[in-house]
């Protein structure tokens, strides 16, 4: 199947995953692109998304997976057939084909941003990377089978601290995404669960890269 690479950010950061589905399929529709459909009972259009966001959380990585009726459209017009009626903050970067399959995804660069109103405490960057050079920070899970604790230091390959100003403070941290996953706001959570006094007033996510478990970037 060809696949697209597509970015999210700005306002569109809080489409839920679900629209962002039915927003594809209707900008293929929209752009004359007509998809195909999966076969059984219920046929839906061939479109899936790797790793679906959380709401709120940008993205320059995205990974899109479709299957068209009609194969005579070069993959640039693709790309630009759709960009032209897609919605602000969703841009296709590139279409291609021979994607690798979704299982051989496995590592995630993300930036985190620690936004503290009242400004950042002092010590407080010393603080929160010591506390990420910890052997184990155990923090709870919701699961299908419920609430479950989740050591989350296994699951980050990489991790940096550093202030960007007097009331940010940015965390890059390479983790794994798949088999098994942190969900980056595990990490915020880490610092508001066991320093309590530099829980940041609000947070800012974005998705950077993706990789495979070489750390080859995965597309």
């Amino acid at each position: 199947m060809p696949r697209l690479l597509f970015e999210k950010k700005e306002n569109a950061v809080w489409i839920s995953h679900l629209d962002l589905m039915r927003l594809f399929q209707r900008a293929f529709k929209r752009a004359g692109l007509a998809l195909t459909h999966t076969h059984g009972f219920n046929p839906r259009p061939s479109v899936s998304i790797a790793l679906p966001l959380s709401v709120g959380v940008a993205s320059c990585c995205e990974l899109l997976e479709f299957a068209l009726d009609d194969q005579s459209c070069t993959n640039a017009e693709i790309r630009d057939r759709l960009n032209a009626v897609l919605v602000d903050g969703i841009r296709i970067i590139e279409v291609y084909d021979g994607g690798r399959k979704y299982g051989e995804l496995s590592l995630l660069d993300c930036v985190i941003q620690l936004n503290y109103e009242q400004g950042i405490t002092e010590g407080a960057v010393d603080a929160i990377s010591a506390l990420f050079s910890k052997s184990s920070l155990v923090l709870p899970k919701k699961t299908k089978s419920g609430i479950q604790d989740q050591d989350i230091i296994p699951m980050i390959q990489e991790i940096a601290v550093d202030a960007i100003d007097g009331k940010t403070i940015e965390i890059k941290a390479l983790i794994c995404c798949q088999n098994p996953t942190l969900n980056p706001a595990q990490i915020p959570l880490a610092v508001s669960t066991y320093l309590p006094d530099l829980a940041p007033d609000t947070c800012e996510y974005k998705r950077c890269e993706i990789y495979d478990a070489k750390r080859i970037i995965f597309r």
